[in-house]
């Protein structure tokens, strides 16, 4: 029987992580209606580029939650400037990996018309593309600040921080996609730069929260006095690695299958983007959850509490379990609807009706997998995860989407429908993992 104070303490926790996260969902939703109701061709363009970029911003995410389980042991422990310390060397190693980041992504740039694209979309895709990758490095540095706050159970201020940038991208979207206010009509490429505009300015806004503010003053003196190390920067990268892959992978099998799409035509690439906005929904709102219970897990972990580390992983399940209850029964019966809210093009909407069945079957495996990849990561046990994250979208999920989409020749939906298979594997194998290494 697990106790309701576990509930409690991971909604508390959580729920501000989670209503960050929906923040970042409602922006891709505003995204993406802007954008379709500008132009169809911008839509499908919005679509290759979103979900490339996707799959590297999911990894720098990953990346630094290896910050995470440090910082939530050292303040366990009662070490705060220790935990400053550690974040100086967290954003280090941040920077560090936003810049190869940037640079990979640049040699992907130059390189784009090779992937098999539509050449009628490549003059909307290329400036966009170019914008979005100027604002790799200050998310960078953002997840580790975000991280941070965290791991020391200040989950608020992010949440207020994301409501905050992303309120700002709206409104700049707003203004240039369509030409408001006296501002230039841009179309896809005004959405880009409104995104780049509210990241530089939530970092901004984070550092000097940081530098100013009487909560975080222990850790400031931590991170004056504490010195760039060897040891620090290992940790970081030794946990932040494994984890950004696993994470990596799963939104890669995405990306990949978006390619793929690409090949059935703009039509398809159009559909694709609003059931991988609306994919989002579930996806970041699990995560936020799933977060919380990585910190409590670790803080539970370093206490050897070991029957709390099953009830805190098993109650943040069944949270995620009733919020994807929450956000499927209202998908299938809109289903009919859903496409016309974010294009005009009764082709897409159909598409998109097609699309929901597949998303709804495949929540549950998605839900598990956040939880449990979370729970590992609370108990430090990240390596395995990258491989069974390969197993799993690389062995299953991505051979799956070719097999249905293109042998079967289910189209668009077959390329859904493999994705059930991959996060249900992941999601199973995660659990085995961590109900091993627990015992």
């Amino acid at each position: 029987m697990i106790a309701s104070s576990h509930y409690k303490a991971l909604l508390k926790l959580g729920l501000p992580i989670v209503i960050g996260q929906l923040g970042m969902i409602i922006l891709g939703f505003a995204d993406t209606l802007m954008i379709g109701h500008h132009s169809t061709d911008e839509l499908a363009s919005a679509s290759f580029v979103n979900n490339v970029f996707n799959l590297v911003i999911i990894f720098a995410t990953g990346f630094s939650y290896g910050l995470t389980p440090i910082v939530g042991s050292l303040f366990g422990s009662g070490e705060r400037q220790a935990v400053g310390r550690t974040l100086k060397n967290a954003l280090w190693a941040n920077g560090l990996m936003g810049i190869l980041l940037t640079i990979l992504m640049g040699i992907l740039y130059i390189n784009i018309h090779r992937l098999g694209q539509p050449e009628e979309l490549l003059p909307l895709m290329r400036p966009y593309f170019l914008v979005l990758l100027f604002s790799l490095i200050p998310v960078m540095l953002f997840n580790a600040f975000k991280q941070f706050a965290d791991g020391i159970t200040d989950t608020q201020t992010p949440m207020w921080l994301l409501i905050g940038g992303n309120t700002v991208n709206i409104l700049a979207n707003w203004n240039l996609i369509y030409g408001h206010l006296g501002f230039p009509e841009m179309g896809l490429l005004g959405a880009g730069i409104a995104t780049l505009t509210s990241r530089v300015l939530m970092l901004a806004a984070f550092i000097g929260i940081f530098l100013t503010a009487k909560r975080y003053r222990i850790y400031k003196a931590g991170f004056t006095n504490g010195k760039l190390n060897r040891k620090d920067f290992k940790k970081l990268n030794k946990l932040g690695w494994p984890v950004g892959l696993q994470m990596g992978m799963e939104t890669s099998a995405f990306s990949l299958a978006t390619i793929m799409v690409g090949w059935l035509g703009a039509t398809a690439l159009a559909a694709h983007q609003v059931m991988m906005t609306i994919g989002q929904l579930g996806y970041m709102i699990y995560y936020g959850m799933a977060a919380a219970v990585a910190v409590r897990v670790s803080n539970f972990y370093g206490q050897n509490d070991m029957q709390a580390v099953h009830h805190s992983s098993s109650a943040g399940f069944h949270l995620i379990l009733g919020m994807a209850t929450l956000i499927a029964i209202p998908l299938f019966l809109l289903r009919n609807n859903i496409g016309s809210w974010f294009t005009d093009n009764n082709e897409v909407t159909l598409m998109v009706a097609s699309l929901i069945v597949p998303f709804i079957i495949y929540q549950v495996g998605d839900g598990m997998q956040c939880n449990y990849a979370n729970a590992l990561r609370g108990i430090a046990d990240v390596k395995p995860a990258m491989y069974i994250a390969f197993i799993a979208y690389f062995m299953i999920s991505l051979p799956a989407s070719y097999l249905f989409g293109f042998v079967f020749n289910w189209g668009l939906t077959g390329i859904w429908l493999s994705f059930p298979f991959g996060l249900t594997s992941a999601g199973l194998m995660f659990w085995l993992r961590f109900r091993q290494q627990t015992r």
